[in-house]
């Protein structure tokens, strides 16, 4: 695989955008707003200076992180060389399933179709297309180029080779890839979701404050931040 083409430059997508880049690959990031890809880049240009100050890498990285990404307000043209695409829209069913049948269309008839959705049915999303085994999810985490974990999401129709090409491919962008099934939440937000609501209802019945019910997660259960911090930095909206 060589061309990777992103949907979405919001702060998952020109994240994705970001790690294939500077793991050597082509990227063409793809928004239907200029001032969004603009936006996106310049996150990306920043959290590499970032790690240029950290000294992780050389200002030399960074220009060929940058020269890595070719930015589109068009599909079409975005994905026509495109090996892998990324979905990494709003999550929202309707525009998911629109995006996915446009790319069945636009994309050539190897190109894997994956999306970052952290909870919308993988094989719901296939079934839009017309290769149902080529399409797959990729979840990964926020700060993308930071956190290890990505979960490999299988629909019911997506073959073993799909999967296991974007297992390995996840392993050559320095991730752990993880392989679940097609269920409400994936594994993550399945059981992140209710730890949460279970945070907000600890608050609500006054047993404990913010800070507290945050430490005892943070220091007894090792977690890097509470479920209440976590929930503000997810948004409550999205939550």
């Amino acid at each position: 695989m060589k061309n990777i083409a992103v949907i979405g430059a919001g702060t998952m997508g020109n994240g994705i955008a970001h790690t294939f880049a500077q793991s050597g690959f082509k990227v063409q990031l793809i928004d239907i707003s200029e001032v969004s890809l603009k936006r996106g880049m310049n996150t990306i240009a920043k959290n590499l200076d970032r790690m240029v100050a950290k000294e992780k890498i050389s200002e030399a990285d960074k220009a060929k992180t940058l020269g890595n990404i070719q930015t589109y307000t068009n599909i079409t043209e975005g994905v026509k060389s495109a090996s892998l695409v990324v979905e990494a829209a709003t999550e929202n069913l309707d525009l998911k399933l629109k995006i996915f049948k446009e790319l069945d269309e636009a994309c050539p008839g190897d190109t894997i179709l994956a999306t970052n959705t952290s909870s919308i049915s993988i094989t719901q999303i296939g079934a839009v297309t017309s290769r149902p085994d080529m399409v797959i999810g990729m979840h990964f985490m926020n700060p993308v180029p930071i956190m290890k974990l990505v979960e490999i999401i299988r629909g019911y129709n997506t073959s073993d080779k799909v999967t296991n090409t974007i297992m390995e491919l996840s392993k050559t962008l320095g991730k752990i890839p993880t392989e679940v099934n097609d269920y409400p939440g994936f594994v993550a937000n399945r059981i992140l979701m209710p730890m949460i609501n279970e945070a907000i209802e600890t608050l609500y019945n006054g047993v404990a404050g913010v800070s507290e019910i945050d430490t005892v997660m943070k220091l007894g259960m090792a977690h890097p931040m509470g479920p209440l911090q976590l929930a503000d930095f997810i948004g409550l909206d999205v939550c």
